[in-house]
């Protein structure tokens, strides 16, 4: 494992420095539409210099940049220390922009990449329904072809901020007759029409952070679909790729997290001392710790291999694992600190809160963690049978003979 990045990419690291020194000067009095504003202007400088969508052509509003993991790694240590910022969050750039770039036509690169880029376009995730969540091929969402149009009918759950967003990407049944794999296409839809209806969902925490979307003939022109129709599960593999390649739960983010825990437990009273002088609370922050360092450097073991064009095999399906296991460990130690104040009311959506109720959202959300991106269980088969060549498991299969 190399963890020197050297002479020429330090250099490189100075002139991001520089870059950032001129360019980017945060101004906490700015309201909301002044804050976008100097955002927008600070990410076409970026991409101008190449710091930003390095993979995306220019043609469709990216840096086009040749592909370097010590560079963007660089680029990202960087901007994050300066908090300066980085591409626009969400799916449509994480996880649609990549599938188009991969299976979509001229068209639909020109007409929507470019605006995603920017923000302009917002996009939820249309794969989970009611009845198909893991099963994703067991989609009944139905779209019928009548007069250059997919006629769409059906519904679809924990789509994250649907309720903001302008277009959706979903996988619909369009070929009845066909297999569960072969009857799919990957089709996109304007959600603010007439048929389509986002209702949030009210969480445990008071945000209302995913919806359900209904669909009642609801129309989408047919060269909206994207790849070929009934190839749709083929198109979305593509997506769920780029989901899990992008999955926000890295060693960075799992050191962030222990060390505010720490500051938890300094400031924080326990058995009439402070609790980061109890010995048992040390003894658990030191057990925590020991599984930070082991995702730090898993951590870099991965970048290290990807840098010097090596598969990381099964180390990325680790390394999700081991960050969903920190946030479980955090949550329970932060809960046992808070003592009652873990009654406290969740700080309202949209702020950060201001005291230790702002736990409580690091609790639950450590919860859903164990989903989102790849569930727990389905990771740990992948790193059993395809890393560790252990048999396949069939507990249940036998359960009726």
């Amino acid at each position: 494992m190399d963890l020197v990045y050297g002479a020429e990419y330090e250099a490189f690291r100075t002139q991001v420095r520089a870059f950032l020194t001129d360019t980017w000067v945060p101004d906490g009095t700015l309201v909301k539409a002044e804050k976008r504003a100097a955002e927008a202007k600070f990410r076409h400088q970026a991409i101008e210099q190449g710091y930003l969508y390095r993979a995306i052509p220019r043609q469709y509003g990216g840096s086009e940049q040749p592909a370097d993991v010590m560079r963007a790694q660089i680029i990202r240590e960087e901007f994050t220390r300066r908090r300066a910022p980085m591409e626009v969050a969400g799916v449509g750039v994480a996880m649609l922009v990549p599938t188009l770039l991969e299976c979509g036509t001229d068209w639909q690169k020109e007409h929507f990449i470019p605006r995603t880029l920017t923000g302009e376009y917002l996009w939820a995730q249309g794969y989970s329904e009611p009845n198909a969540g893991s099963d994703l091929a067991s989609v009944r969402t139905k779209g019928v072809l009548q007069d250059g149009e997919w006629i769409i009918n059906g519904q679809k759950v924990w789509s994250t901020y649907a309720q903001y967003a302008r277009f959706m990407f979903a996988l619909v049944r369009t070929e009845p007759n066909a297999s569960k794999h072969d009857g799919l296409s990957y089709i996109l839809l304007d959600l603010k029409q007439p048929g389509v209806t986002v209702r949030p969902l009210k969480q445990v925490t008071g945000g209302e952070e995913f919806c359900e979307v209904f669909f009642d003939d609801a129309r989408t022109p047919q060269n909206w679909a994207v790849g070929e129709r009934g190839k749709g599960w083929q198109v979305s593999k593509t997506t769920l790729v780029h989901e899990r390649s992008s999955f926000i739960g890295n060693a960075s983010s799992s050191q962030a997290l222990y060390d505010k825990l720490v500051d938890l437990a300094r400031n924080t009273r326990f058995n009439g001392r402070a609790a980061i002088d109890d010995p048992q609370i040390r003894e658990r922050l030191l057990v925590l710790e020991g599984y930070v360092a082991s995702h730090v450097y898993s951590s870099y073991r991965q970048f290290s291999m990807t840098a010097h064009g090596q598969s990381s095999g099964i180390v990325s399906s680790m390394n999700k694992l081991i960050s969903t296991q920190i946030g479980h460990e955090v949550a329970k130690l932060a809960r046992d600190l808070m003592g009652d104040s873990l009654l406290l009311a969740p700080p309202a959506e949209g702020t950060r809160g201001a005291g230790p109720e702002k736990w409580n959202n690091q609790f639950f959300g450590s919860l859903g963690v164990a989903i989102a991106g790849g569930a727990s269980n389905i990771q740990r088969n992948i790193i059993a049978e395809r890393g560790l060549g252990l048999p396949r498991d069939n507990v249940g299969q036998d359960a009726g003979n």
